[in-house]
């Protein structure tokens, strides 16, 4: 693997100077360092172009137009966001919304740092894999912003309350039983969901609700519910 340069932005001078030191003998160099985002914009015009910007994130709002920018001036850098250990997924959000390509947590370990910015090179999004867990699980504090967005009214009523579910932690069973439907139908809308979303699987559903406003109390639009043979079909008639 050919030598990559990195700028890092931190506000802390001895957390940058330790990972300097805990990146050497490796591909990855730090040559660029910055106190801030608006320096960093700033240093991003020496002669020195990094690869990859290892940002510390508050998901401020400043944070997040800062975030943007780097992004559009300087679309081939690959943003690698380091936050503080928290639970709170929509920071994450926050923080792919704005153009990161991952999110690592401060306590990470040289080795899973190094192979992160591997992936993220490799053009994978990377995030810590406890906090997926803890989103599927429900367990995780969500903050979430306080308008739902607009792209909710894409969706019926019934993708809404399978969003209400996944934001629960709630497994196939459960939502069926909760919304008095079959499995097979969880299923067939959990699917529609998904593919107008362009989600992936539960968990990237579950971000995209948060980021778009949805959470366990959101209130749901009132609308005209269709007969019940529908929902009846999509569970093959059970």
């Amino acid at each position: 693997m050919q030598n990559v340069d990195i700028l890092l932005i931190d506000a802390n001078k001895l957390f940058r100077e330790g990972l300097k030191r805990l990146l050497d003998n490796s591909p990855f160099s730090i040559s660029v360092e910055a106190d801030s985002l608006t320096e960093g914009l700033e240093r991003m015009t020496t002669a020195v172009q990094p690869k990859v910007a290892l940002v510390e994130f508050d998901a401020g709002n400043d944070d997040v137009q800062q975030l943007h920018t780097l992004r559009e001036k300087y679309p081939d850098l690959k943003l690698v966001v380091l936050a503080a250990t928290t639970r709170n997924i929509h920071h994450l959000a926050r923080c792919f919304e704005a153009g990161a390509d991952a999110y690592l947590l401060k306590n990470i370990s040289p080795d899973a740092l190094k192979q992160s910015l591997k992936l993220v090179l490799l053009g994978e999004k990377v995030f810590p894999t406890r906090l997926a867990a803890l989103l599927v699980s429900g367990q995780v504090e969500t903050h979430r912003p306080p308008a739902a967005s607009a792209d909710l009214e894409g969706l019926s009523e019934r993708e809404l309350q399978i969003l209400r579910c996944l934001l629960n932690g709630h497994p196939n069973k459960v939502i069926a039983k909760k919304l008095n439907i079959t499995e097979a139908t969880v299923k067939v809308h959990l699917k529609g969901v998904l593919k107008k979303i362009n989600a992936a699987n539960r968990t990237q559903a579950a971000i995209w609700a948060l980021n778009n406003g949805l959470s366990s109390d959101t209130p749901l639009p009132v609308r005209s519910r269709r007969p019940a043979a529908t929902e009846l079909e999509l569970g093959h008639g059970v």
